[in-house]
């Protein structure tokens, strides 16, 4: 199987790195922008779109490129790179490709052309309190009255919901999950909007009796669609992870280099270029599995009959794995400088625990694959 990008892709990659390190030339800049409202850098995210890169997923009927899973990956690990605080996987790639793969052709067009412009920020309101990461909803039910949708119930964390200029909320109906448009003006409607411990932005979302427009058709369950979006939006959030620990362990070797004790660098002691030798394995391993991950997400959209459940939960439970060892392992290889507010290894350890639990933790997706397992066939061991 061939993990190489071609000439096309590769300078994607690097025009994007190009742009970010001009919008985020160091982790001060990044904190700096991350302690101011909205969050993230609205300059960055028009940049984001003149590149066409808030488009990238979509068809050009609908403003976007028509790019596939493989650059979109790429885009996302090079967010990762500088913990860029653009809410590029929420709005884009989940938000987005919920409304394209729900959404009839007129709503499309509406919806995803201001998108692909950067002149609209839609978030997934999908997550419950108390029910982690299960894509059924009931924490929201949907009500037809008055020949009218309306929605009552909680969902929280909803990333970005505060900031959001349109709300994609799942919700409980007769036959199973729906998905509805709310608009930030909607009646009924509470969003209470705070800081999470890397920085970003999350908001509980409240609703009561509030006006809903249908998304596509909710006289299905959609809990389908839903399961696809997540899972696609793991798989760009494990590539934002490939990047902050390739940056991580980039800073920690760094560090073992330079930085002396009794006279010598750190590199000099064994036991300490063996735990960086670990995390680098760490690594590779994660960027193996979660690179074939990213090529059956693609082969899946190609129309190819694929296991994409199978391989988005492998991939995620190597970016738990990977992600655990190598932040807590950068910090520890820093020592007391670790620690501190001050210094990027943190930041980007806080990152890769809040990625974690955005997209399921290693229990959650080990619990994923042995449900499968009745799904492949015996072998006789013997035989």
């Amino acid at each position: 199987m061939d993990f190489t990008i071609d000439a096309e892709q590769e300078a994607l990659k690097g025009a994007v790195r190009g742009l970010l390190a001009r919008a985020y030339p160091s982790s001060e800049t990044r904190r700096e922008v991350v302690t101011t409202e909205p969050g993230f850098g609205e300059d960055t995210w028009g940049k984001l779109a003149e590149m066409g890169l808030l488009g990238l997923p979509f068809a050009e009927a609908d403003g976007g490129t028509g790019a596939g899973p493989v650059e979109v990956s790429l885009v996302a690990e090079e967010l990762g790179r500088v913990l860029a605080p653009e809410p590029f996987v929420e709005a884009v790639v989940l938000a987005g490709g919920l409304i394209a793969s729900a959404a009839d052709d007129q709503q499309r067009a509406s919806l995803l052309e201001p998108l692909a412009a950067g002149e609209s920020v839609p978030a997934v309101a999908w997550l419950e309190p108390g029910r982690r990461w299960e894509t059924r909803a009931e924490g929201v039910t949907a009500t037809w009255a008055n020949e009218g949708w309306t929605l009552t119930g909680v969902k929280e964390p909803v990333l970005w919901g505060a900031r959001a200029d349109l709300l994609v909320v799942s919700a409980a109906t007769d036959v199973g999950t729906g998905l509805f448009l709310v608009t930030p003006e909607a009646t009924g409607l509470t969003r209470d909007g705070y800081t999470t411990h890397d920085g970003l932005r999350a908001a509980r979302v409240e609703f009561r009796a509030t006006p809903a427009t249908p998304l596509g058709d909710v006289s299905r369950d959609q809990t389908a669609l839903l399961d696809a979006a997540v899972d696609a939006a793991r798989v760009a959030y494990a590539h934002e992870a490939l990047g902050a620990m390739s940056t991580a362990l980039d800073t920690t070797v760094g560090y073992l280099k330079t930085r002396k004790q009794f006279g010598v660098t750190l590199n000099t002691f064994q036991a300490l270029t063996f735990r960086a030798a670990d995390m680098y394995v760490s690594l590779e391993l994660a960027r193996s599995t979660i690179t074939w991950a990213t090529i059956v997400l693609d082969a899946a959209a190609e129309g190819q009959d694929v296991d994409v459940p199978t391989a988005v939960a492998q991939a995620a439970l190597q970016v738990s794995r990977a992600g655990r060892h190598i932040g807590q392992d950068a910090i520890q290889l820093h020592g007391g400088i670790g620690m501190t507010a001050e210094y990027s290894v943190g930041h980007y350890t806080s990152r890769l625990t809040a990625i974690e639990h955005l997209i399921g933790d290693g229990a959650f997706h080990r619990a994923r694959l042995a449900a499968r397992v009745s799904d492949h066939e015996v072998i006789d061991p013997i035989g």
